[in-house]
């Protein structure tokens, strides 16, 4: 084995060990194992993870380049606070992008990709009677991506899972995302069902309703989050 070679390994193994990280702290961050604007310890991440120190603080800085952690200098590392004005734009850029993709998707979906969008529909559907809410997430998550990716337009997608990552990651334990699962379901059937009878406009419509209606949801929820506070002088 040349030196090139096992230096190599070695990238391979340490970039393994970052990603691993990486997805470890996510899944705290998402189950609310490490909620918003709280201090924490990258040893002890390192001690709950069962890892070294260097790929968590590798993680960490990737995260932070995402605007999910922050550093700052003698003080250690924090989640990112809520941000009420971030919440809000996320929404309205969510409703931008996936309205604008659903013309591409509907003119390239066939009947294989439309099984594809029906089964992350039903996987959403059974997810939002589980018990647990980071599951009810990731569904709901991957049927709008699922949409999302039948367009065709890649980079848009992207842009849609990072949101994505930003509400889910950073929020979900401090709003909790109550929205009534009824009403979700139905804004979902109905919105599947437009795209399978070819019918743009609905389908916008739907969708469209859909996310404002979570989004007013969630931004009522920080209202009286930030009342409940108030009341309890934090």
């Amino acid at each position: 084995m040349t030196t090139d070679t096992t230096a190599a390994g070695k990238r391979r193994s340490a970039g393994d060990h970052t990603r691993r990280a990486y997805d470890g702290i996510r899944n705290l961050m998402l189950h609310n194992e490490l909620p918003p604007g709280q201090k924490f310890s990258y040893r002890d991440l390192a001690e709950r993870l069962g890892m070294s120190p260097t790929p968590i603080i590798q993680a960490l800085k990737w995260l932070e380049y995402q605007q999910l952690v922050r550093h700052e200098p003698h003080r250690g590392y924090f989640t990112a606070p809520i941000d009420r004005q971030e919440v809000q734009e996320v929404y309205e850029t969510r409703e931008l992008i996936e309205c604008a993709l659903l013309g591409a998707a509907l003119k390239r979906i066939d009947p294989k990709e439309l099984l594809v969008l029906k089964r992350a529909l039903a996987a959403h559907l059974k997810a939002s009677r589980a018990r647990y809410l980071a599951e009810r997430l990731i569904k709901d998550r991957d049927f709008h991506l699922t949409l999302a990716a039948l367009s065709g337009n890649r980079i848009q997608t992207r842009i849609l899972a990072d949101l994505f990552d930003l509400l889910y990651l950073k929020y979900s334990g401090s709003i909790l995302f109550t929205t009534s699962m009824e009403s979700a379901d139905t804004d979902h059937r109905e919105l599947y069902g437009s795209i399978a009878a070819g019918d743009l406009g609905t389908a916008r419509r739907t969708l469209s309703r859909h996310i404002r209606r979570v989004k007013r949801h969630v931004l009522d929820g920080l209202t009286r989050m930030s009342a409940a506070k108030g009341k309890a002088g934090l």
